[in-house]
């Protein structure tokens, strides 16, 4: 038996991807989690073969998870299921040291044989993701056909997903840990690279592009 455990904030989400996964016969759900830091301690505890884990977590992104298993556990594998878009965040994951990447829309169709292929040593993508990265790979995708969004950092991305969320730079240096000088410096790099003239401006483009997501535009 494969051993799992699930990470992910909305305990309905949960339940429905354990009913999945328990439906085969050689793979079981050894635990489940809410948070980043309850699943650090349940991979302590647990020692599951695979992490499923979403990306949008109350206490640390999940791109920060996944870089912290990297440092604390290399060798437990990881599959993010997660509702943001796959050619915004497919690639990141990857770089990050997760083996695959699902998006919620599809998980019913798609979960079990995503945990297959990276349970078997493979990665799992959508062909459509896998095509764009081997596009990427072969220089036949040109920089010019890159969002804005692309360009940004994985922190300035999590920078900007908080300011749409509604919060401010206090707010953001206390939930990322870090020094109000960095966020500010993170606020003067989105500006830039999203060619947005002021503060005002990006708190906008922050809020409609999580509206946006919300809704699966």
């Amino acid at each position: 038996m494969k051993r799992l455990l699930l990470i992910d904030d909305h305990p309905i989400m949960r339940h429905g991807l354990a009913q999945l996964i328990r439906a085969e016969s050689d793979l079981e759900v050894c635990g489940e989690a809410g948070t980043a830091t309850e699943g650090l301690q349940m991979v302590i505890k647990k020692k599951p073969d695979l992490v499923v884990v979403d990306l949008t977590l109350p206490d640390k992104h999940g791109l920060e998870f996944i870089k912290d298993m990297q440092i604390q556990h290399p060798h437990t594998l990881l599959l993010v299921l997660s509702m943001h878009d796959e050619s915004l965040y497919a690639e990141r994951v990857l770089r990050a040291g997760a083996r695959g990447y699902v998006m919620k829309e599809t998980a019913a169709d798609t979960l079990i044989q995503a945990v297959r292929r990276v349970l078997g040593g493979g990665i799992y993508l959508s062909e459509k993701m896998s095509n764009i990265l081997l596009e990427m790979v072969t220089g036949n995708r040109k920089q010019a056909h890159q969002s804005s969004l692309e360009i940004l950092t994985d922190r300035e991305l999590e920078v900007l997903q908080i300011i749409g969320l509604g919060k401010g730079t206090r707010q953001i240096a206390d939930q990322l840990h870090i020094s109000v000088r960095t966020v500010d410096a993170h606020r003067a790099h989105l500006k830039e690279k999203l060619q947005l003239p002021d503060g005002n401006a990006l708190v906008r483009y922050a809020v409609r592009w999580m509206e946006s997501r919300d809704s699966g535009a």
